[in-house]
């Protein structure tokens, strides 16, 4: 008779030496289970363990002592004994009170001028040493930092992962640029773009403060062929107080880049890249603000319906976006 898949005998056996644990218990199946049926390939293919295994706890195994199956310590017998002196572990312990927040590089150079010659690891040693019995306690920090804090957005978040652009207007990537077309002159210019048909929207500003950044809301909206339902922007300055009031106002989404990740807005910024090689690097118009945002008006037109984009299997925006609504009437017929 079995029990739990165990040779009587060796339940009686475990009893009497005492509790054994989960993984010794189960070595000790393969044991009973190969004196059941004398056949190593078998035992191995039943437990799905490798004959090398097997063979290893098999020659450690003794029916009378059931805590050899038990898992032994694999500290080495031999460890290696500090070669450093008393001396300079005292003189570590009393830089690093001195210094808390000086590492093992620094106090080389300092132990080097008092006399003592040790290198970057032995100090490290020395330290780590130090800590784990308990001698040297790290100086409690007391959170002031020199950064400025990150003022917490009352609208704006991180666009959610699962928050996907699939119809133009979902996401807008709306950016800034500085433009300087002479000496001494400085432009803001606006860029907008849906991100599915590369629709364009341009404007000039001699500032970039949240005031215009909201004005330049109101021109996006009606310049666009379709309905604005988010806007990505980075942490800019002049995308938030207003700017942000202005969105949550108009019911649209905002989402706000990482720090340093302008990878993320990658449309917007290879549109500006072609707005300064395509217009502003060629165009001779005068550069006050109302003359160069009625040139920027016709280049925007050039953009939106003539120029065609290789990232639109060569179609303009409006092409594709024409196209796109043909489709989306044709699947509406069908339904």
């Amino acid at each position: 008779m079995l029990v739990n898949g165990l040779a009587p005998g060796a339940v009686k056996l475990s009893k009497a030496t005492g509790d054994i644990t989960k993984e010794a218990l189960q070595r000790l199946k393969w044991m009973d289970y190969y004196q059941r049926h004398e056949n190593i390939s078998l035992t191995c293919r039943h437990f799905d363990i490798s004959r090398q295994t097997f063979y290893r706890w098999k020659k450690r195994y003794n029916p009378h002592d059931l805590r050899t199956l038990e898992d032994r310590s694999h500290r080495p017998k031999h460890l290696r004994q500090p070669t450093y002196s008393p001396k300079l572990v005292e003189a570590v312990l009393k830089l690093r009170e001195e210094f808390p927040r000086w590492g093992k590089d620094k106090l080389v150079v300092l132990l080097g001028k008092r006399g003592y010659k040790a290198s970057t690891s032995i100090v490290g040693r020395i330290i780590k040493r130090l800590k784990d019995r308990g001698v040297l306690r790290e100086a409690i920090a007391n959170h002031i930092s020199a950064r400025k804090c990150r003022r917490t957005r009352p609208y704006a978040i991180r666009k959610p992962k699962e928050y996907e652009a699939k119809i133009p207007g979902d996401i807008v990537q709306v950016d800034t640029l500085d433009v300087r077309p002479l000496p001494g002159v400085l432009i803001k210019h606006f860029t907008a773009i849906d991100i599915i048909c590369r629709w364009d929207v341009i404007e000039a500003h001699t500032t970039a403060t949240s005031k215009s950044a909201t004005s330049f809301i109101s021109t996006l909206i009606n310049r666009m062929p379709f309905p604005v339902r988010a806007i990505q922007v980075d942490g800019g300055s002049e995308f938030q107080d207003t700017f942000e009031a202005e969105c949550q106002k108009r019911n649209i989404k905002l989402f706000v880049l990482p720090p340093r990740s302008p990878k993320l807005n990658g449309c917007v910024e290879r549109a500006q890249r072609t707005h300064t090689e395509e217009f502003y690097e060629v165009t001779d118009c005068d550069f006050e603000i109302r003359e160069l945002n009625l040139a920027l008006q016709n280049w925007e037109m050039v953009y939106n319906t003539i120029r065609p984009h290789q990232s639109l299997g060569y179609l303009t925006p409006k092409e594709f976006l024409q196209c796109y609504q043909q489709n989306l009437r044709k699947e509406m017929m069908c339904h």
